[in-house]
């Protein structure tokens, strides 16, 4: 009985886990309420400057950016990164990916990252020197600041810019800024004191974002800011940032995390992310901050202040990551760029220590194939024989349970309706014959994690997106768009847009073959002896086919992948006993059986006349 219940418990524990996934899936969190663009935050203050543009709103209505003023740009050219660095303020405010584009369509228009004032939803990245003693606003170049350019007309891999501005009261500050053939910009902000008195400044970074942008809707992906200090990480989403509001004229940060070695700050997107680098090995200050005024969130790094005496020279160095997650990118960043934990940057979730591995497996495997469908099917046979030592010893325990079938019909006859004679009876048939009931669960349990791993893994990583495979199906990360509604595409109209309930209801190809796989692997099961239980089992396959329909092609060539080599497996240890598994013969003995138990006259229920 013990083994039994634990056997229930674990069902009942994988199938709550399933339910989980899929309604977290098509019934996520509500987004945070979007925030209009920015307003005029003033300069000059202890508090960095977040935007530097009005809006004008009226209830009910789209506030309308008024742009700041045009100046001078120069050009971003890089073999993934395009755009331009206005000179106005110096800033980093136009980008585009140049590798990537919004949709399959090899004409759709590349990826904006960021975006300057003045257009839909600025986004942008601004460096500079707050004002110490002995200085006023006046003296150091801010947001509003019209650098000149005294070296370089576009900005590409070992060709960088310099920029310059000097104060009226003689401080003479130079900008260099730098980028390498990935997603790095290294900006060194240098200042000589040309004054005759001594004069103290704080150098600091910033991303700043207006307004919120669009969110997916999948709960395993985080956006919002993301920071690392001193070896630990934080993820806060956009609906948390809001709880850092200030006031911008109080010249106050709201959020201040003090670290001492390490780390990196800024926000991160689906499958893009800005982040600020500092110094590492020194100390610093990170700030997290959201103007509500503006609706604007801000990130921003401040290394220490320095103190210059007349004629006195300093220097300060940030780094901004300004591009797509790729693993390998990244990776190089961390291990060759000297900046630690910038891997975690790609939200690997709770089971970190299963999709990392799991997704190293599968980028190894991807290089040496070529194709990601088939990558994935390689990482699945290969997860396959990981565990198979494990799931051997519960292939042999279904089998033998299967060879019991004719043994506990007997019992189940013998028992009649008394259920704890059947189930002491079946205890002691188990104990008998050495089989495990629960242990048929093993696989289940063991699925699970490697199931929330690859579905991190699908949903997260940009490897998979846009991947194709064969055929119709040219994005694994998406649902097979693929529809019964038009025969598969023999019919002469659309299928229905993916997402949709008739998506759902008129599934795909994939989806139909999940459903044939799982019910494949069932039959070689053996059946539950409640006939309450074996109605869920039987209409499982067909409820999971539908459920399953709107995941990510790639997880669902994953699941059909796993069915197909669990269903061989059990097979070929079913008749490796000396019982050749006959499918249809089962089908055909179980419809015989319930038409004869039909057809039979009813018996009378004992101590009843």
């Amino acid at each position: 009985m013990e083994e039994q219940n634990n056997k229930n418990l674990i069902l009942a524990m994988a199938l709550s886990a399933a339910v989980m996934v899929i309604w977290f899936v098509f019934f996520p969190p509500p987004e945070p309420a979007v925030t209009p663009p920015a307003t005029e935050v003033a300069e000059g203050t202890a508090t960095v400057p977040a935007a530097d543009a009005t809006t004008a709103t009226t209830p009910g209505a789209t506030p309308a950016i008024e742009p700041v003023p045009q100046a001078p740009r120069l050009a971003i050219d890089t073999p993934k990164l395009g755009g331009s660095i206005s000179l106005l303020g110096g800033r980093i405010d136009d980008l585009s990916l140049k590798a990537y584009h919004e949709t399959l369509d090899p004409g759709s228009d590349t990826v904006r990252l960021l975006s300057p004032v003045g257009e839909n939803l600025p986004y942008y990245s601004v460096f500079g020197w707050l004002p110490g003693s002995g200085l006023e606003g006046a003296d150091v170049p801010g947001a509003m600041t019209e650098w000149t350019t005294t070296g370089g007309t576009a900005l590409a891999p070992g060709q960088p810019v310099t920029l310059s501005w000097t104060s009226p009261n003689g401080l003479a500050f130079t900008r260099e800024i730098a980028v390498d053939e990935d997603y790095m910009f290294t900006v060194t902000d240098h200042v000589k004191n040309g004054s005759a008195d001594p004069v103290s400044l704080q150098p600091y970074g910033i991303i700043a974002r207006h307004g919120l942008p669009q969110l997916q809707k999948i709960f395993v992906v985080h956006e919002g800011a993301v920071q690392r200090a001193d070896g630990e990480l934080t993820e806060t989403d956009y609906a948390d940032l809001t709880e850092f509001a200030v006031d911008p004229n109080e010249g106050q940060p709201a959020q201040v995390t003090e670290a001492a070695t390490d780390g990196w700050i800024g926000f991160t997107d689906h499958y893009w992310m800005t982040t600020l680098v500092p110094e590492q090995g020194k100390p610093y200050k990170q700030v997290l901050k959201y103007v509500p005024s503006g609706g604007i969130y801000q990130a921003e790094v401040r290394p220490p202040a320095v103190n210059l005496a007349a004629g006195a020279e300093a220097s300060s160095t940030i780094r901004l990551f300004a591009g797509a997650k790729e693993w390998a990118t990244i990776r190089a960043y961390e291990t060759e760029g000297g900046i630690p934990g910038f891997i975690d940057s790609i939200d690997w979730g709770w089971f970190y220590f299963l999709t990392k591995p799991i997704f190293a497996v599968l980028h190894w495997l991807h290089g040496l194939i070529g194709n990601m469908g088939l990558a994935i099917i390689g990482l699945t046979f290969f997860l396959k024989f990981l565990v198979l030592p494990l799931a051997y010893k519960s292939y042999v325990s279904m089998a033998r349970m299967k060879e019991l079938q004719p043994e506990m019909e007997a019992l189940k006859e013998r028992a009649g309706e008394d259920r704890q004679k059947l189930q002491r009876e079946m205890m002691q048939l188990y104990k008998e014959k050495k089989v495990n009931p629960a242990a048929g669960c093993l696989p289940i349990l063991i699925q699970i994690p490697i199931f929330f791993s690859l579905y991190k893994v699908i949903f997260v990583t940009i490897e998979l997106r846009h991947a194709p495979f064969f055929g119709w199906l040219r994005d694994l990360s998406a649902p097979d768009p693929s529809s019964l509604y038009n025969l598969f595409g023999l019919l002469p109209w659309d299928a229905p847009a993916s997402g949709t309930i008739l998506h759902l209801i008129f599934i795909g190809a994939l989806p139909i073959l999940l459903g044939i796989t799982m019910w494949l692997q069932q039959k070689l099961n053996p059946a539950p002896a409640d006939p309450v239980q074996q109605q869920i089992f039987a209409w499982m396959p067909w409820v999971f086919m539908f459920m399953l329909g709107g995941f990510a092609s790639g997880l669902v060539i994953y699941w059909i992948t796993n069915n197909t080599i669990t269903f061989v497996q059990q097979y070929l240890i079913m008749w490796s006993h000396g019982k050749r598994p006959d499918i249809f013969g089962n089908i055909r003995s179980a419809r015989a059986a319930r038409a004869e138990a039909k057809a039979a006259p009813p018996q009378p229920k004992k101590g009843k006349k």
